[in-house]
């Protein structure tokens, strides 16, 4: 599958890297075509990986992942083009991180909405999944990395494309018993708000790489 990953930080360049050991053709995008981190990244990847700008990756792809920082994903996916979005599959793994007033961040988008409806809203073509927010980078594409099986979960207006995210996440090793559909994309609110937690169970679990499991 051609997949475009807009986002030239870990967690782009990560799921990138997985996707290509997966053998899809990535293209990498950023704000410039000269970008060194995605240039390098397609060096390195080799076979069919490349690099280019949002509109660049977003127009070669049949399914983007969002993966720039939640507070300039909008303006990213406008640069990456409507046209270049419409009828694909978008999975959203932005947070709407506010930093202005240091750590923890707090959301910029909370409650009421989410980051995920809002790129709905913005690009009512795309067929927009929330998902892979709720874990770090390395845990999102080696879940067995951790001691047993946690919980991933998706959420979408569009069946069909989180029925597409689902054989993705589980190509990246998450059970497909441990994909949760939360529903709709308004679920990307408790998605996002999750996000809180996480930051502050960091210190307790000694780290980043870890994750929950829903027990019934």
């Amino acid at each position: 599958m051609k997949i475009g990953v807009l986002g030239t930080g870990t967690v782009g360049l990560t799921i990138a890297t997985k996707l290509a050991e997966l053998r899809h053709e990535v293209t990498v995008g950023s704000r410039s075509a000269d970008n060194e981190d995605a240039a390098k990244w397609a060096g390195e990847a080799g076979g069919d990986a490349s690099s280019g700008t949002f509109a660049d990756a977003a127009g070669r792809a049949e399914l983007v992942f969002n993966c720039t920082s939640g507070s300039h994903s909008l303006e990213a996916l406008e640069m990456a083009s409507a046209e270049n979005l419409d009828g694909k599959v978008l999975v959203d793994v932005a947070n709407p991180l506010d930093f202005s007033r240091g750590m923890p961040p707090t959301l910029s988008i909370c409650n009421d909405g989410s980051l995920g409806e809002r790129i709905q809203a913005a690009f009512p073509g795309a067929r927009v999944v929330k998902s892979l927010n709720t874990v770090n980078a390395a845990v999102m594409t080696d879940p067995e990395s951790l001691s047993e099986p946690t919980n991933i979960f998706v959420c979408g207006n569009d069946g069909p494309a989180k029925e597409q995210v689902r054989e993705l996440l589980e190509d990246f090793g998450w059970e497909a018993e441990a994909v949760l559909d939360l529903g709709d994309i308004t679920a990307a609110r408790g998605q996002e708000l999750y996000v809180a937690l996480w930051l502050r169970l960091m210190g307790p679990a000694g780290g980043a790489s870890f994750n929950i499991h829903v027990v019934h």
